[in-house]
């Protein structure tokens, strides 16, 4: 890919997993007939290489989740608007961001066992550090629930990084985008929320 420029390009496979651990809410998108298939899943990045995650069955998607079927992840990372206020030189306004896009081929994993030990190590995962809450094997809610969640796993065969973070500009004017970005991040939230459930 030519696009974003090379500068905006991040190919540190150590950098993509980061962003896959630290933000693992994933778009997924899978396609059939010409018609895109939208859903957002958390998927856990195992042991293997692999992204593992989990899909009601009522979701029309699960039925493009198998066989070996072409899918697309996107991973979004922290992201906010640039003021050209922030930095020590003459700029325009942009927008920087952190995405991971990865392609693959997914397949099911029918077993219920599978099923459920996944869903333990992913909850396990997902309270780190803390582990306030652990999911038990023999929780009967757990056990449940299985006959309408089918798993899946992601072979992956390509990554890509889209790490737009004013690289082009002056050390001190990175730093400042770098600043900005951790502002805007923990500011915007707050507000966000405070207006939405106002």
């Amino acid at each position: 890919m030519n696009y974003p420029p090379k500068k905006h390009q991040d190919n540190n496979i150590d950098n993509l997993v980061e962003v896959v651990k630290n933000y693992p809410l994933a778009t997924v998108i899978s396609v059939n007939n010409n018609k895109p298939y939208i859903t957002h899943l958390p998927l856990i990045y195992n042991n293997n290489g692999k992204l593992v995650g989990h899909i009601d069955i009522y979701n029309p998607q699960k039925n493009l989740l198998k066989n070996n079927n072409d899918v697309t992840i996107i991973f979004s990372g922290p992201e906010c608007y640039i003021s050209p206020s922030i930095y020590t030189t003459t700029q325009l306004p942009t927008w920087n961001y952190i995405k991971v896009h990865i392609t693959g081929k997914v397949k099911a994993i029918e077993s219920k066992a599978e099923l459920k030990k996944s869903l333990i190590e992913m909850t396990a995962f997902l309270e780190q550090p803390d582990h306030k809450y652990v999911l038990e094997p023999d929780n009967p809610r757990l056990d449940k629930n299985l006959d309408y969640i089918e798993m899946f796993e992601i072979n992956i065969t390509h990554w890509e990084g889209k790490f737009k973070l004013s690289q082009d500009k002056k050390p001190k004017d990175i730093a400042n985008a770098r600043a900005e970005l951790i502002r805007a991040n923990q500011e915007s939230i707050k507000a966000f929320l405070d207006q939405v459930f106002a």
